[in-house]
């Protein structure tokens, strides 16, 4: 049965990666792949889309970004702002409690970006919804999840209506309107410290002035 990917649902995930002790109110280190796309860009405005426990906003931040982090769920903003206390950038941050099927920020950004968001409606319209709140020169990151064959069985394998290939992201990206910097897919090892197979879609994409 597909996941609802509603507000309760999150705010439940949430709830259960609170209860799971200090080590995973501790939080996961930010994407690997936020450093190696974004290192290379000025700080400027920033959004993190489905933002969860803010470990990618708050890197954002410590490294003079101005961020606003929405996520749906109230226990994860909670948690992020509980974290960011002690990072030396929350006056960087912004936490905004959002669906992001529905709310629009009122503003474009330099970067938005979105690590492993499941909103409640289909994924690449998801996608494109937020490639709208780029600003002219700015930067989209999108990193998300890959259901392959061979992650059948695997735990952490995400429902098949939460991925994309990265072909199915950049195929909706009208190539006068945004450059394509990357298009990747890869299988790494992690989660929280644990080795567990991870198959992930990276793409990050310009907008033309």
């Amino acid at each position: 049965m597909p996941h609802a990917f509603d507000k309760d649902f999150w705010e439940r995930h949430w709830r259960q990666v609170r209860a799971g002790g200090p080590r995973a109110m501790g939080g996961n280190p930010p994407n690997p792949y936020l450093a190696r796309e974004t290192g290379g860009l000025t700080p400027g405005t920033a959004l993190d889309a489905g933002c969860g426990g803010g470990a990618e906003a708050i890197w954002l931040a410590s490294r003079g970004w101005h961020v606003t982090a929405a996520d749906i769920s109230s226990e994860a903003l909670a948690r992020a702002a509980e974290r960011a206390a002690t990072s030396g950038a929350a006056e960087r941050l912004q936490w905004v409690e959002a669906d992001l099927g529905i709310w629009s920020p009122g503003a474009q950004f330099d970067l938005v970006m979105t690590h492993y968001a499941h909103p409640a409606m289909p994924q690449l319209e998801f996608y494109d919804r937020i490639a709208g709140w780029v600003a002219p020169g700015g930067t989209l990151l999108i990193v998300g999840h890959l259901d392959t064959p061979d992650s059948t069985g695997h735990a952490h394998r995400p429902p098949a209506e939460a991925s994309a290939t990265s072909a199915a992201v950049t195929a909706r990206m009208d190539a006068v309107e945004w450059e394509i910097v990357t298009a990747e897919e890869h299988l790494r090892t992690g989660h929280g410290g644990r080795a567990v197979p991870l198959h992930d879609v990276v793409v990050r994409a310009v907008r033309r002035r």
